[in-house]
């Protein structure tokens, strides 16, 4: 109480003090701490992601399963799948086949490949091979698709410094509709697209021949239910939008898409199912003053992504 006195008569003597708080208030903070140190910044974000994931690593890719075995069968397809680079194990031609251009050629595109089987059938045993198809003496057999797990493409895109760009498609069945939306992930920089396992298009030779050969350096992920695998990414901080004619919000005015973001595309006639669209954090829309009342699968997913690519620059 004494010193409380002296100070506020103002005398001299001890007076009550700051302790040195002031004179510290007053000294520099030090150097800025880097990026993946600010609470906020985005290779902040991106460093706490990749924490996460080091804790709980998911397993290499594969855990998505494997398709099944294919036969793509015909003259004109077995060609046209050579050309594309379709994944192929055995080149069956029938015996005494008749020679003409696309047989020289097809099997001057599997010697210049090298890594296909050359094998010659009776034709009984083609008939059997293809339930009687018209094979015309040429069937293309095509390894199963080793499809990876939903978890890896975000693990990847994370090991890359990058925020996961990400397609999944709900109820597309069309295999060329597969192939062009790998495509649109290939040329705009995504990581990877996602499939249900059931009721959806896989990786068949179709897919393959329409991704124009991207197919081999975009992973395809396989998801047991999709709600499920979006509701894990929205976990690890991914934002999940959903592509709706009746969308709350127009692509040009979600910043969202510049960050991690994972874009669902439904079909081309129903759109996304219930749950799908339940667990989207946004649902967005795509202006059409054309007045079309829908876009395929491939062509939608193909504007969204240059969209967020262009936030990213």
């Amino acid at each position: 109480m004494a010193a409380n006195n002296r100070r506020m008569s103002g005398k001299k003597g001890a007076q009550v003090g700051s302790g040195g708080q002031r004179r510290k208030g007053l000294e520099g903070r030090g150097p800025t701490p880097p990026a993946e140190m600010r609470k906020g910044h985005k290779k902040n974000r991106i460093a706490n992601a990749k924490a996460k994931q080091s804790v709980r690593r998911p397993a290499p890719r594969g855990r998505g399963g494997k398709g099944t075995s294919e036969m793509v069968v015909g003259r004109n397809p077995v060609v046209e799948a050579l050309r594309e680079g379709v994944p192929a194990v055995t080149l069956y031609v029938q015996q005494f086949i008749d020679n003409d251009e696309r047989v020289r050629e097809a099997l001057q595109l599997v010697a210049d490949r090298g890594g296909v089987h050359l094998m010659e059938a009776p034709r009984p045993e083609l008939d059997r091979m293809t339930n009687g198809l018209n094979h015309q003496g040429l069937v293309l057999q095509v390894p199963p698709y080793e499809y990876a797990h939903p978890e890896d493409l975000a693990a990847a895109a994370y090991d890359d410094g990058e925020d996961p760009l990400i397609v999944a498609l709900d109820g597309v069945t069309d295999p060329r509709n597969l192939g062009a939306v790998v495509r649109s992930v290939s040329a705009f920089g995504g990581h990877g697209v996602v499939v249900p396992e059931r009721r959806a298009a896989g990786m068949t030779a179709g897919a393959w021949k329409t991704s124009a050969g991207t197919a081999a350096r975009t992973p395809v992920a396989r998801a047991t239910n999709l709600t499920r695998a979006l509701e894990a990414y929205k976990k690890q901080g991914i934002v999940v939008v959903g592509l709706a004619a009746d969308g709350e919000h127009e692509i040009g005015d979600l910043e969202a898409l510049g960050g991690p973001v994972v874009i669902v595309v439904g079909s081309e006639g129903k759109g996304l199912s219930r749950l799908v669209g339940e667990t989207c954090d946004f649902r967005v829309r795509i202006p059409m003053p054309g007045g079309a009342e829908s876009l395929n699968a491939g062509v939608a997913a193909g504007i969204v992504l240059y969209e967020a690519a262009h936030r990213r620059d």
